[in-house]
């Protein structure tokens, strides 16, 4: 596996599928462009995934002009109902990129328990292993936006060879699933490091200031390939030239810690002067992930939204991910602090450190991040 891998959820042209003649020339001549250049700089590894509208139908154009025993493709199926729904849907998946077999085959999305139950007993790993059987996968993975303890049941099955999950600098929950994952050897491949790791490439000035000499983006790379418990960052490309700034801090992976360590100081500085100290220091301890005051709140992802725009100026991250509450189902799940019920509040952070503090905090993230209501990407059509 490279040390980055090129997702394929951004360059489709459609999140519906579309048949030949409604591909745009224009818009596959960039993907095959984005392809090619990966390809070019080593970067052998293409991912998409049966929910990626016409990822999986544009990529068939031009996959098999590549040499197959050099390249490393992945797609991915949500779980089924029934073992034969997944096999149909897989072939699918194979006949639109136009390929004998997929080296990885992810279950997409499994972010609860109930998925987990579904993917193991609902007919869904059965297929998987009737296909590997079959030379048509390789090697089965899943991939999450779920909580950490879903996460860590799914890894602690040993029923896959690798995860697809999120862990960033800003954005450390996971840590324990990456470690597990580790400890049993599997791959571990972080998804979005670069949009929901924090609106990267679109940086605030005063992030910017903080992570010099490196970029933002790079320093959020070298962080996760820093840990030899990463293997993989996916880099949603829309474009040839997206890859040029992650492969430019290839170079400095061997010595990412020491690089980091500068960069690391001036952000928990930057923290202590916004919120305080112990809040910096502590603000993790004891918080409940979620709470419900009246309606379930992810309390850990609001206060850390919260934390992240006070300390870097990361205000529209806080914006793109917080108005994803409410229609993100189980991909981003809890709503917006809309109407505290103080009571409810309290008992639910009665033995949180800084529960006098958050009530403030909640209402003051909701002003500062609320919008219309957005969709999900893949939801946008």
């Amino acid at each position: 596996m490279p040390v980055l891998t090129c997702g394929g959820m951004r360059f489709q042209q459609s999140w519906n599928d579309q048949e030949d003649q409604k591909v745009d020339p224009k818009g596959q001549d960039n993907l095959e462009a984005t392809i090619h250049r990966a390809f070019e700089l080593g970067i052998n590894h293409f991912e998409t995934a049966r929910g990626y509208g016409t990822s999986e139908h544009q990529l068939g154009f031009v996959l098999p002009s590549l040499p197959r025993d050099d390249i490393i493709v992945q797609t991915k199926i949500g779980p089924k109902d029934s073992e034969d729904d997944f096999l149909r849907t897989f072939e699918v998946s194979l006949k639109n990129l136009q390929l004998d077999y997929v080296d990885l085959l992810g279950i997409h999305g499994i972010n609860t328990h109930q998925l987990l139950d579904k993917t193991l007993r609902g007919g869904t790993l059965s297929a998987c292993r009737k296909l590997q059987a079959r030379g048509l996968v390789r090697h089965v993975g899943f991939s999450t936006h779920g909580p950490l303890d879903a996460i860590l049941a799914a890894v602690q099955t040993d029923e896959f060879s690798y995860v697809n999950l999120h862990w960033y600098y800003f954005d450390q929950l996971n840590w324990p699933a990456v470690l597990s994952a580790s400890e049993r050897d599997m791959g571990v491949f972080i998804i979005s490091p670069s949009e929901k790791g924090g609106k990267l490439f679109d940086p605030p000035e005063k992030l910017t200031r903080l992570c010099s000499p490196l970029t933002p983006m790079g320093f959020n790379d070298l962080f996760c390939l820093g840990h030899a418990e990463v293997h993989t960052l996916s880099i949603g490309a829309a474009r040839p030239s997206d890859f040029d700034a992650h492969v430019e801090i290839l170079p400095l992976i061997k010595e990412a810690m020491v690089g980091l360590g500068p960069v690391m100081r001036n952000l928990e500085e930057a923290t202590v002067e916004a919120m305080g100290a112990d809040w910096a220091a502590t603000w993790k301890h004891g918080l409940p992930l979620t709470t419900d005051a009246p309606s379930p709140i992810p309390l850990y992802h609001i206060l850390r939204m919260y934390t992240m725009a006070k300390a870097f100026d990361m205000v529209e991250y806080g914006k793109m991910r917080y108005n994803l509450l409410g229609s993100g189902d189980h991909w981003f799940p809890g709503g917006k602090v809309q109407d505290l019920d103080g009571g409810m509040l309290a008992r639910g952070l009665q033995d949180y450190h800084f529960a006098d503090r958050v009530p403030a905090i909640l209402r003051e993230a909701h002003t500062l991040f609320n919008a219309e209501d957005k969709k999900r990407l893949s939801e946008s059509g």
